[in-house]
């Protein structure tokens, strides 16, 4: 049981890897550029994981299509162009900055500025404790006191 469990734990804790030996290619440098691309480009099924290590069939396909791409002699700027036409700026995990990315490059600054605001008016609006000072009565104010405990005591 106790082996099952690390097996288990082994395999769970190797990194996976869904390029599949087919699809490697025979050039080392293309395919050094193959994977360069692919790390830098998104499963659009599974939205935040690379191509590389995705096992979905659109993956599968994006990663074939990126290298005969390659080997046919598309720079890798091409390869790019290409993919951002087919699957819009979103494909990319690092899309250009432009008009219809503006909310996805400054949303988090938006939203962090919008939570200071928030908590500084918050803080602002909360009551102050007065200073710290003595609590103690003076003998004086406890004999006013007593008087009117003793007063309220007689209604």
């Amino acid at each position: 049981m106790i082996r099952a469990a690390l097996l288990a734990l082994a395999l769970l804790a190797s990194p996976v890897f869904a390029v599949e030996p087919d699809e490697v290619l025979s050039d080392p440098a293309l395919e050094e550029r193959a994977r360069a691309i692919s790390a830098n480009v998104r499963c659009v099924v599974c939205q935040n994981e690379p191509i590389d290590s995705s096992n979905a069939g659109v993956a599968r396909d994006l990663r074939v299509l990126i290298r005969e791409r390659l080997v046919a002699g598309d720079t890798d700027q091409e390869i790019y162009d290409f993919l951002v036409l087919r699957y819009g700026d979103f494909v990319l995990f690092k899309p250009p900055f432009k008009p219809s990315t503006y909310a996805l490059w400054l949303g988090p600054f938006a939203i962090l500025f919008i939570g200071g605001a928030a908590v500084a008016i918050s803080l602002s609006r909360r009551p102050r404790r007065p200073a710290t000072k003595d609590t103690h009565l003076s003998a004086k104010e406890e004999t006013e006191l007593a008087k009117l405990m003793e007063e309220d005591k007689s209604l």
